[in-house]
């Protein structure tokens, strides 16, 4: 654990970061950015989940069809091979989407990653 981690914050500095997350909160690029991510995350789960229990239907409903043979095994066996690359197909396009959401972010943090010197009276 570093000196960083071990520090204890005080109530002030709570106060202050609580303050700043709200106003980014209300700010219309915060919006934007939850909507964007809304927007991919979504559509990717529904898809992954769909790609997924599609086997189960297809071995469960369509025996028939999951046992023809396409080379040297049968379709279920292709297609559960399949989701392997699927899942790192999803999580390659994941994380570019995410250093998307993470330029974003930093986008709208960056006037508040300092705090304001306040002069003192």
């Amino acid at each position: 654990m570093s000196d960083k981690d071990s520090e204890s914050i005080s109530d002030a500095e709570l106060d202050r970061q609580a303050e700043v997350w709200e106003k980014i909160a209300h700010r219309p690029e915060f919006e934007k950015l939850l909507t964007a991510k809304a927007r991919f995350i979504v559509p990717a789960c529904v898809f992954f989940l769909v790609y997924y229990f599609a086997l189960v239907v297809l071995v469960g409903w369509f025996p028939e069809l999951s046992k023809k043979r396409i080379g040297p095994a049968n379709l279920a066996y292709w297609f559960a091979f399949s989701q392997f690359f699927m899942a790192w197909i999803v999580a390659w396009i994941y994380v570019r989407a995410a250093g998307r959401f993470d330029r974003l972010s930093d986008e709208l943090l960056g006037e508040h990653a300092q705090p304001s010197e306040t002069p003192e009276k």
